[in-house]
């Protein structure tokens, strides 16, 4: 089996599960850090000839990081692409275990079966928090509806201002978002890498929890390790 990946997600489970079925993948999959594959550009500008040129039985995918137009000419060009869609937790789970069987996985790996019984004993949170949640800067970018991290953040005690907003990823002006009044700030260090230094200092009210990205939006061996992680984080801030 020969498999590029256009999903840090992705690339990282795969070469936790099938060692050597990976061919290719992404300038930003940085996980696991010894990866050694052909990289084919970004997951919105995938260099789809070289992509081509290196054969893959199958291409990774997702509907939200991947551009239909370039999953379209992997398509006429004779590939394979499997499109995942992740909008919570359970169906991070559902879609590693169809992506895991179709790159010839013979059985689930320990670290699914382990990361899906952390969640399931996580305990219902003693209180809750309304946060934003800034993906970007340049224009502000918050998570709205239907999303992987928003679902993450819901079940460790965050409920996102946002929810319902009718996109899933809004441009809000600063302003609005402080005429929010969130109870705290959630900024995570991807897609845009907030930091210390940047990003707090636009908010000057709410306590801030920076968040590791890899944690609130990767869904791959990281998903057993983020409520603790990410819980930390949260409690560091709400001190």
């Amino acid at each position: 089996m020969r498999v590029v990946s256009l999903v840090p997600s992705l690339t990282e489970a795969v070469a936790a599960t099938v060692p050597g079925a990976l061919v290719g993948a992404t300038d930003w999959c940085s996980h696991p850090r010894d990866l050694d594959v052909v990289r084919i550009g970004g997951t919105k500008n995938p260099k789809v000839e070289r992509i081509v040129q290196l054969a893959p039985d199958l291409v990774l995918a997702n509907e939200e990081e991947n551009r239909e137009p370039d999953l379209a000419a992997l398509r006429e060009a004779g590939l394979t692409v499997l499109v995942t869609e992740v909008r919570d937790v359970p169906g991070a789970f559902r879609e590693l275990e169809r992506v895991i069987a179709a790159c010839g996985a013979p059985a689930l790996p320990c670290w699914l079966e382990e990361a899906r019984a952390v969640w399931a004993r996580l305990p219902v949170p003693e209180r809750r928090t309304t946060a934003v949640v800034p993906v970007w800067r340049r224009p502000w970018m918050v998570l709205g509806r239907d999303t992987f991290a928003g679902d993450v953040l819901a079940r460790l005690g965050v409920d996102n201002a946002y929810a319902a907003h009718p996109e899933r990823y809004p441009r809000i002006p600063l302003e609005e978002l402080h005429a929010a009044a969130p109870s705290l700030l959630v900024l995570p260090d991807e897609p845009y890498r907030f930091t210390a230094e940047d990003g707090p200092e636009a908010f000057p009210g709410p306590p801030c929890a920076l968040v590791d990205g890899r944690h609130l939006t990767w869904y791959g061996p990281s998903l057993g390790e983020a409520p603790r992680v990410i819980g930390e984080a949260l409690r560091a801030a709400l001190r």
